[in-house]
């Protein structure tokens, strides 16, 4: 597995947390590549961070709505099935078991 893969994989789970932790379950886009870089060290520009929202919104993990030059995504039922361990979406990091 490649480092890129690797990135991607943990910066969408970090998207999903964050997504859960936020009022009303949501966030811009360019909020989110803020977050990924002062606090994972992501850095990477919002186009990436929409690219990623895509592929969440592809595997049902998100919805998506477009404002203005940002995009709004907010978590699904989907998404927090797999934040809980309920379920596994491809190309998505599991979380850590919860204790540990």
């Amino acid at each position: 597995m490649s480092i890129e893969t690797i990135i991607k994989e943990e910066a969408r789970l970090v998207i999903l947390k964050e997504l859960e932790a936020q009022p009303g379950n949501s966030i811009t886009s360019e909020a989110m590549r803020r977050y990924l870089l002062t606090d994972f060290v992501i850095d990477k520009p919002r186009e990436w961070v929409e690219e990623e929202f895509r592929y969440l919104r592809d595997m049902k993990a998100i919805e998506i709505t477009v404002a203005r030059s940002v995009q709004i995504a907010r978590l699904t039922e989907r998404g927090s099935l797999h934040l809980n361990g309920t379920i596994a979406i491809a190309g998505i990091q599991r979380p850590t078991p919860k204790g540990h």
